[in-house]
């Protein structure tokens, strides 16, 4: 059902989807999966991914917005977030 799907999205977190994802990967290493599970969990982990990434860009462009240059200037400014860590 694409609405209660839609729904479900807005309620998961990025933390959660994190979670999620390294539950996917672990399973997945563990060699316990058969062939056909396996590939169910790679979708799995994919979208959520995917999820990861749309909810990364989306906060990447809000502080874009945001930020405030010394003026009092609201300027946006690209934001590296490889430099952060």
């Amino acid at each position: 059902m694409p609405g209660k799907s839609a729904k479900k999205d807005k309620d998961v977190t990025f933390e959660d989807a994190v979670e999620k994802l390294e539950s996917i990967v672990e399973e997945m290493e563990s060699d316990d999966l058969p062939l056909e599970k396996l590939l169910v969990r790679y979708e799995e982990g994919a979208n959520m991914v995917k999820f990861c990434g749309e909810k990364l860009k989306a906060a990447e462009l809000k502080v874009e917005q945001l930020e405030e240059s010394l003026e009092g200037e609201l300027k946006a400014r690209p934001l590296d977030i490889e430099d952060e860590e």
